[in-house]
């Protein structure tokens, strides 16, 4: 059961007076990350979609827009348009359906497009509203590719450690700079990212 909004609230003031971050420790890389693996493309040239979230909306796409559960679920049909990059962070472990989910991604997709996927791996269950999956670098690449991207075109990242994994058994850890490290340790992975490009039309 989550805690009252009101005790939230508190909680929160006193951790901003203590010198933590808005972001979740376990986040901060795969953000970081991310976001390099997206200027990369130049977002003044996509039409951008995200998937139940709204956390991208600031970039300067050429245009953006958010699909939110419930009112599209992914995993039930494609959206009747194309868009150059689709963004889905933090949604497909909650997924029934993931390989629908992924195969309805692609189909929106324009040809060459991108996917940009994110999914906790060493992180407690959640339930919101339900929490099914979980999938390693090489395990991710995989099921990518299962779902119609060329393998070779799915690139792949990772980061945690056993102090952010042990922060995460209660509440959700808030950075703090001078107190959680951000070294990456490879078997003790929190959080795992794609990039997968769909093939070229020829």
């Amino acid at each position: 059961m989550r805690a009252p909004i009101a005790l939230r609230d508190t909680a929160h003031r006193v951790l901003d007076h203590a010198g933590y971050g808005r972001e979740q420790w376990s986040r901060v890389v795969m953000r970081r990350e991310s976001r390099r693996l997206v200027d990369d493309l130049e977002p003044s040239r996509l039409n951008a979609l995200e998937i139940s979230g709204t956390f991208w909306a600031d970039l300067p796409f050429k245009s953006y827009e958010s699909a939110c559960y419930p009112e599209y679920d992914v995993c039930s049909a494609a959206l009747p348009r194309t868009f150059d990059l689709v963004i889905a962070e933090q949604v497909f472990e909650h997924l029934l359906w993931p390989y629908r989910a992924a195969t309805h991604v692609h189909q929106m997709l324009t040809p060459g497009g991108h996917f940009l996927v994110s999914t906790p791996f060493l992180l407690r269950i959640h339930h919101e509203p339900v929490d099914c999956t979980r999938w390693t670098e090489t395990g991710l690449r995989h099921f990518l590719a299962e779902c119609g991207f060329p393998l070779a075109d799915i690139q792949t990242g990772s980061w945690g450690n056993r102090a952010c994994v042990k922060a995460n058994f209660g509440w959700w850890a808030r950075y703090h700079r001078r107190l959680h490290s951000l070294r990456n340790e490879p078997n003790f992975p929190v959080h795992v990212w794609a990039l997968a490009r769909k093939a070229a039309a020829t």
